[in-house]
């Protein structure tokens, strides 16, 4: 009897740590592809035109956008942390710590202006869970956006030559100090935008 008890509560231990700590295949195949255009944009496509980086941005997949902007901040050195699913997130695309404060981070690819309403939506978010947080964008920031912003505490918006530079490892003006990042960007193995070590 006591030997089944113990089955049964390593199996419930094993059932509770694979649902919760396990990457699915399609979040591996997102961080892989994000580790991938990480490698490019910091390193040989790094002094291509705006106009080129933007177009691929905006042409990824929504979530691998997500992914490449965890994956640039963990290369300046910076904690992220990751939501365990990809769908209601309830407006939340990860976090980031940076000098002690965790930044809600929400991702938008936009091919135009973006939408008041989202930024709005993510101040109230930010507002309700009283932290800070980045919103990041491929578009043009509006008046409207950067009045909902600038009437809000602790909400930044990075977006433009902002985004180019910390996906490109570039100096990076870190949020809430306006000052360049005394971080720089790890480069990873030129020839291996994978990341693993060469021999």
């Amino acid at each position: 009897m006591n030997l089944l008890l113990i089955v049964l509560v390593c199996l419930a231990l094993l059932a509770f740590f694979l649902r919760h700590f396990h990457v699915p295949i399609r979040h591996r195949w997102r961080r892989r592809q994000a580790r991938i255009m990480y490698a490019q944009f910091s390193g040989r496509d790094r002094d291509q035109p705006a106009v080129l980086h933007f177009a691929r941005l905006r042409a990824m997949d929504a979530l691998a956008f997500e992914e490449l902007l965890l994956e640039a901040f963990e290369q300046r050195g910076f904690k992220v942390i990751r939501n365990h699913r990809y769908t209601g997130d309830g407006g939340l695309d990860g976090q980031v710590v940076i000098a002690g404060r965790t930044w809600l981070i929400q991702a938008k690819r936009y091919r135009s202006a973006i939408k008041p309403d989202h930024v709005r939506d993510f101040v109230r978010l930010c507002d309700q869970r009283r932290q800070p947080g980045l919103f990041i964008h491929t578009g043009r920031t509006g008046g409207q956006s950067r009045e909902a912003v600038s009437s809000a505490t602790g909400i930044e918006i990075i977006s433009g030559n902002r985004l180019l530079a910390l996906l490109t490892g570039s100096p990076f003006a870190l949020p809430g100090t306006g000052t360049a990042s005394a971080q720089k960007a790890r480069r990873l193995p030129q020839g291996d935008p994978h990341g693993r070590r060469q021999a």
